[in-house]
């Protein structure tokens, strides 16, 4: 489990810190002074607790950036008054510690994130910044690419998740199941019925494009898909 504890002040990171260590998790942490160090670093985190009152960049911009890299670390703000508490939910903070922490409560806060950062990683979400919306990846059937935007055709759904977002970005964020068969196509390897060198057909009937010239590269990446625990609809 990665943890990151961002406060301005050292006496609190360090307080923080502390308690973290005394539940024996089998965890790393990192601690930083500043918002800007925490984006910086680049490192995922699964929980993050945030100082909102920093100087510079506060906790709720920082977490806005998390947000942006990572959609599924959970988020703890810290904080001596409740006047963010709106700004935090906007971000679905998982909870809203007050200063000074109870170490009873930060104790049962930290087991309940714990379980939840369990789950998120079980599960395996796509979150869209611009909705702010988080997606379960399984149910994700395949994604494409409609000039500057977007759908994300889902199971049981009569239309499509129509939004503003690059591939590139999308992909990077989908996990070892997702395979971009085409510039236009993402698809969810679990949810192919049928395939041959110019197409991929989904469960729900839909048919995408393959590119000619990834048939090959497709073919041994579904095969090792089906080797390593994926469903097959086939």
């Amino acid at each position: 489990m990665d943890i990151a504890v961002v406060d301005e002040e050292k006496v609190i990171r360090e307080h923080i810190c502390g308690l973290v260590e005394e539940q024996q998790l089998e965890s790393r942490i990192e601690a930083y002074a500043t918002g800007e160090e925490l984006l910086a670093s680049g490192k995922r985190f699964d929980i993050a607790f945030l100082d909102i009152q920093m100087e510079g960049m506060n906790g709720i911009e920082a977490a806005r950036g998390l947000r942006e890299k990572q959609g599924d670390t959970v988020l703890v703000f810290v904080t001596g008054i409740k006047d963010y508490v709106f700004d935090a939910f906007d971000l679905y903070a998982f909870q809203y510690l007050l200063k000074p922490i109870d170490e009873d409560k930060f104790a049962e806060v930290l087991e309940r994130a714990v379980r939840e950062a369990a789950k998120k990683k079980e599960r395996c979400v796509l979150f869209i910044k611009s909705r702010n919306l988080t997606l379960d990846q399984s149910e994700i059937l395949y994604i494409e690419s409609r000039a500057k935007k977007v759908e994300i055709h889902t199971k049981g759904a009569a239309q499509a998740i129509e939004i503003y977002a690059a591939m590139d970005e999308l992909e990077g964020q989908l996990g070892e199941n997702f395979y971009r068969c085409h510039r236009a196509y993402i698809v969810n390897m679990d949810c192919i019925t049928e395939y041959d060198s110019e197409s991929i057909t989904l469960t729900n009937g839909d048919r995408v494009y393959l590119t000619k010239k990834k048939y090959g590269e497709f073919v041994k990446a579904y095969m090792w898909h089906l080797q390593n625990g994926g469903v097959s609809s086939v």
